[in-house]
């Protein structure tokens, strides 16, 4: 079998979509927790410039960087049980590519966003518990540096929020079509139920998520995720009703 090593830094829901495709695969493969921050650097040393960001995951050593790169090479390695199942594998295939493109993002900046309203929560994130003062204070300035870093702006975080129930509709739709939520995870389902896992984290999206299509594939297909930033994160209103 070759030598897998799986690069990832642990909060990060595309790695977790990988590390849940070799788990369905049965691969044997190390994991190696990367720290915020240095991580880019680490990651170019072995990715080359392109590849800054996580995951990424060597076969004996051959680089492959990106979930879906990651998810496609898992295919040709190993190809049962299968990611991308016969007769809808294009169908997969183009779910897989929506919820990297469309969907991903959001668990980044709606959690970034509501934690930047509500810092004390970022030690739930960790497992812990939410932060005194002190730590509370680095979370704020690790919450601005994560603002800065992905582009959030408060007019972002209202048209992200605006277009999210459109977005769960499509996911029940992929649901209703058969393409995802069968009886075995296919890559549309990691990733699309890797960034739900993380947005459940936000108590003010529980209305909008619990009971649709993309709750099952978290809760289904997913370990549990660390995180619970209370409900009140958002102003009123910037959340679109149920």
């Amino acid at each position: 079998m070759p030598e897998i090593v799986l690069h990832v830094l642990p909060p990060s829901h595309p790695c977790l979509t990988a590390e849940m495709a070799l788990q369905r695969k049965g691969l044997d493969y190390e994991k190696v927790a990367l720290t915020p921050g240095p991580h880019g650097d680490e990651m170019e040393a072995i990715y080359g410039p392109e590849g800054r960001t996580v995951p990424g995951m060597t076969v004996d050593g051959e680089p492959v960087h990106g979930s879906r790169a990651i998810l496609a090479r898992l295919e040709a390695l190993q190809p049962d049980p299968p990611l991308f199942p016969a007769p809808i594998a294009d169908a997969v295939r183009a779910a897989e590519a929506w919820g990297d493109e469309e969907l991903q993002d959001l668990g980044r900046r709606l959690t970034w966003g509501a934690l930047h309203f509500r810092p004390e929560a970022m030690g739930t994130l960790a497992g812990g518990g939410p932060l005194d003062g002190p730590g509370t204070d680095y979370a704020m300035r690790f919450v601005r540096a994560s603002w800065k870093y992905h582009g959030i702006t408060c007019e972002r975080l209202v048209a992200d929020l605006a277009g999210l129930p459109a977005k769960l509709d499509h996911i029940d739709a992929l649901a209703a079509d058969g393409v995802i939520d069968g009886a075995e995870p296919n890559a549309a389902d990691l990733q699309i139920g890797a960034t739900i896992l993380v947005l459940l984290t936000i108590g003010d999206l529980h209305p909008l998520l619990l009971g649709r299509a993309g709750e099952r594939l978290a809760r289904r297909f997913f370990p549990p995720y660390p995180g619970d930033i209370p409900a009140g994160a958002f102003a009123a209103g910037w959340v679109p009703a149920q």
